[in-house]
């Protein structure tokens, strides 16, 4: 099976997600559904069918977060020394057309956030990126235009 990267602080989130779904979010629903039931006649009973869609999207994502934790690889940037852009690297670059210098952070897809700057391993920006030195240009092709990246800095915290 295949791993997936994924920070320290990442896998805490995940864990914490999952606690609180089978803690607190799954009994409060199986009370709702109890509650929805009393009222009677459940064909028409649109508490008892929103609690019910409620309790299929909280198993949903029970088994996609176990499947997750269990599949993850557990990568700590810090402990990472290298020239090239690798997971959990913090990257300064240019963009060379627009004169604009960008910083991202390549972490795995489930903690990439855009606006926080931190994108996936598996995007066309993070594989462009991968395996860069400093002073290397990586290419992205977005559907926009090419976009030419020079790679500044590199560091890993």
């Amino acid at each position: 099976m295949k791993k997936f990267p994924m920070t320290p602080e990442g896998h805490q989130k995940l864990k914490e997600e999952l606690d609180r779904l089978l803690k607190v979010d799954r009994p409060e629903n199986i009370k709702a559904i109890a509650e929805a039931r009393a009222h009677g006649d459940l064909s028409e009973n649109a508490e008892y069918h929103a609690a019910k869609e409620r309790q299929s999207f909280i198993a949903g994502r029970i088994q996609e977060l176990q499947s997750k934790l269990a599949l993850a690889e557990i990568i700590d940037p810090s402990r990472i020394s290298m020239n090239k852009v690798a997971f959990g690297a913090k990257v300064k670059v240019m963009d060379l057309e627009a004169d604009e210098e960008y910083e991202f952070i390549l972490l795995g897809p489930d903690e990439a956030n855009i606006k926080e700057r931190k994108i996936s391993i598996s995007s066309p920006v993070g594989k462009a990126l991968i395996g860069k030195e400093i002073g290397d240009v990586a290419v992205v092709k977005a559907p926009a235009r090419t976009i030419e990246y020079e790679i500044l800095e590199i560091s890993f915290e």
